[in-house]
């Protein structure tokens, strides 16, 4: 069996205030996006046991990987001895705030249900998701949401339009858990934007964006400068990032911007032109 695991971008993201648990009150609208992870599920004819394998050799292949993870919590809460193989095939980079690790996570349980006849219903796998990280939750719903709490308390909103998307992504990534611990005493950047940017009915706007830009000045410079394109009618940090996306005008002008951005920025800066999935609702 393969499942597609979706990325994610937030389109909104607000910290409301940090909790007495240590972990951040927020409210975000997260769409899945057309780019995503591929997770290939077969019997392990060897015997007993999980096997995984990715195709990433930068990423840990035990259980400091969500998928990992997510396998030892489903097989422990069906009281089932694993045997099974979980092949990952990476597209979504790490570090991206795309929410790579958590879709992969949320597919390996919606993956592993079905292998074993759905044994567990949808609030029973939330909770367990809700367990592995907070983003997690959100992609067992496998479609736009309004998420709170820390993340995990996600409600379905109406279908977004599927608009065309360009993500830039530079070769660094920005630490989550640093981005919310500057997130009180950061200052905004001059001549940089931080207002909210109306797009339709929708409001975007990302609070980590001035901590963030703060350190990270060039992902402040990536987002102005989709800002100032004509093919771009909007463009946000996504999460805590390094991934800046803009949202464009017309699809087809996608390969073009991008090669602009790698001429005019970084001529290693990694670009994906995509779109919000379709039927997302």
């Amino acid at each position: 069996m393969r499942l597609f695991a979706p990325a994610k971008i937030n389109l909104r993201f607000r910290i409301l205030r940090r909790r007495e648990d240590g972990f951040h009150e927020i409210e975000t609208l997260m769409a899945p996006i057309s780019l995503g992870d591929e997770l290939i599920f077969s019997p392990n004819e060897k015997g007993n046991g999980l096997v995984f394998t990715c195709d990433d050799p930068t990423l840990p292949n035990d259980e400091n990987n969500l998928v990992v993870r997510a396998a030892r919590r489903f097989f422990a809460e069906v009281k089932a001895e694993p045997r099974v193989r979980i092949e990952l095939r990476k597209k979504i980079p790490h570090g991206a705030g795309l929410g790579g690790g958590s879709s992969d996570a949320a597919s390996t349980l919606l993956g592993l249900n079905e292998l074993h006849g759905t044994p567990l219903t949808h609030a029973r796998l939330t909770s367990l998701a809700a367990g592995i990280g907070s983003d997690v939750p959100f992609f067992i719903l496998r479609s736009a949401a309004e998420c709170r709490g820390r993340g995990e308390i996600v409600t379905p909103v109406a279908a977004l339009p599927a608009w065309p998307l360009l993500l830039l992504k530079p070769e660094f990534g920005v630490p989550t858990p640093w981005a919310y611990g500057r997130w009180r005493d950061s200052n905004e950047l001059p001549g940089v934007a931080y207002a909210a940017q109306s797009l339709g009915e929708f409001k975007m706007e990302n609070d980590l964006e001035r901590p963030v830009f703060e350190k990270y000045i060039f992902l402040a410079r990536m987002k102005e400068w989709l800002r100032a394109q004509p093919e771009v009618a909007a463009a946000l940090l996504s999460g805590s990032g390094s991934t800046v996306f803009g949202v464009l005008r017309d699809a087809q002008t996608g390969d073009a911007l991008a090669k602009r951005a790698r001429a005019e920025l970084d001529p290693l800066l990694w670009t994906c032109p995509c779109e919000i999935a379709r039927g997302a609702s």
